[in-house]
């Protein structure tokens, strides 16, 4: 969890005997006098900058505090072209926090920065904040810095989070225009049970005789409709509210996630975004030189799937026997032939990372062509359910009136 932060003013005499100002952010007192002490200044004077309450920066839970996996890739391809270009860890950090756009990325920049200067290694620090930075990123950073290679490494992270950002935009594009019809009809729908049929419900009322059966069912609708909205509205906030607080626990990831792989039209759309995601963080990982045992411990549970976690578990318990990769692999149908033969080929020819990238390439089009297929498929049925439905209602609605004629007679 972040620390919380404030700004202090500070004075300083420069070289030339004059007094010198300036800001910083900073957990406390103390580290700004560390940081300043390391930056080769002698402090003469701290303090922290009383900010009022009308210029006080509003922050809503959840909302301004959000940090996304885009962010985290700015940052990792920002500070690996500083690092590139010859600053130092610290004074590359120091410049992200001031000119990060989100400010709660910000406030962590300044954690990890503090923890740095104080000794602590880079992948420590971001490890301090587990919350912010995915397992995949501190150890990659980690096994950057053993080998010497912490550049080249954010590269790949940023490469890495990049392409699962634009994975993830283009999937949310596709569905989009589907889920908005969706929520429409479910609208027009609603609306016209609770305020239009009960206008036509009194009339038919006044002219008496029967309605026939269709009426009947869409008034009976209309009227459960009325006394149910309430309790529907709290049932469908109670299950929202109890999806978001289980849907990253284990047991319960156990029994709904095998079900998405085996819906009829977007399970395989769910099982190509999985394999795509292991196999990106995998070649990263391998690239940057993981432990393989490691790796696949870190990429089974970042591929977002329990089934493809489960895999790599047996496939860890392979290797560590000495055992190939891709062996373990055929017992598991989530993984098609051609990528456990690509992974077997990558272990043979010694250039694993390298398959593992045209798996997660090929796959990331996949998805891409997927989803296209999908939305050319939906728009037109979202349509067509639509326009029966309302259809429907309004058939429903005007079959008494045809016969008013005979009521009157």
């Amino acid at each position: 969890m972040a620390t919380a932060t404030q700004k202090f003013k500070y004075s300083y005499r420069d070289s030339a005997g004059k007094i010198q100002a300036g800001e910083i952010e900073s957990p406390n007192e103390a580290a700004v006098s560390a940081r300043l002490k390391s930056m080769g200044l002698a402090p003469i004077s701290i303090e922290p900058v009383r900010v009022s309450a009308l210029k006080r920066e509003i922050r809503i839970p959840g909302m301004t505090d959000k940090i996304g996996l885009k962010d985290i890739s700015i940052m990792a391809r920002q500070l690996a072209t500083m690092i590139q270009s010859g600053l130092s860890i610290i004074r590359a950090l120091n410049i992200l926090s001031e000119q990060t756009e989100n400010q709660a990325l910000a406030r962590v920049v300044v954690d990890v920065r503090s923890d740095v200067e104080s000794g602590v290694s880079l992948s420590q620090a971001l490890s301090r904040h587990p919350r912010v930075f995915p397992p995949l990123m501190i150890n990659m950073v980690r096994a950057g810095e053993v080998g010497g290679f912490l550049d080249n490494v954010l590269v790949s992270v940023a490469s890495n989070f990049e392409s699962e950002v634009k994975l993830r935009g283009k999937v949310k594009s596709a569905m989009t225009y589907p889920v908005v019809v969706f929520v429409i009809a479910i609208i027009a729908v609603i609306g016209m049970l609770i305020f239009i049929v009960p206008v036509f419900t009194g009339m038919f009322t006044d002219l008496g005789g029967e309605l026939p059966l269709l009426t009947k069912a869409l008034v009976f609708a209309s009227a459960a409709m009325k006394f149910g909205i309430i309790p529907l509205i709290i049932i469908v906030s109670v299950t929202m509210v109890l999806w978001r607080r289980n849907k990253h626990k284990k047991g319960f990831r156990e029994k709904v996630e095998p079900v998405y792989i085996k819906l009829p039209v977007f399970g395989q759309l769910i099982r190509k975004i999985a394999i795509a995601r292991f196999a990106r963080n995998f070649g990263a990982m391998v690239r940057a030189g993981v432990p393989i045992l490691q790796a696949l411990e870190i990429v089974g549970e970042a591929s977002g799937n329990i089934v493809i976690e489960r895999a790599t578990i047996d496939v860890k318990e392979s290797v560590r026997t000495g055992n190939s990769l891709a062996g373990p692999l055929t017992e598991h149908p989530v993984f098609p032939p051609m990528v456990v033969q690509m992974i077997a080929v990558g272990e043979d020819t010694g250039a694993l990372d390298q398959m593992l990238d045209k798996i997660a390439d090929f796959y990331d089009q996949e998805v891409e062509s997927t989803t296209e297929a999908l939305t050319s498929l939906i728009e037109p049925l979202m349509i067509a359910v639509l326009g029966a439905i309302v259809g429907t209602m309004v058939v429903a609605l005007y079959l008494p009136i045809f016969g008013v004629f005979d009521l009157i007679n």
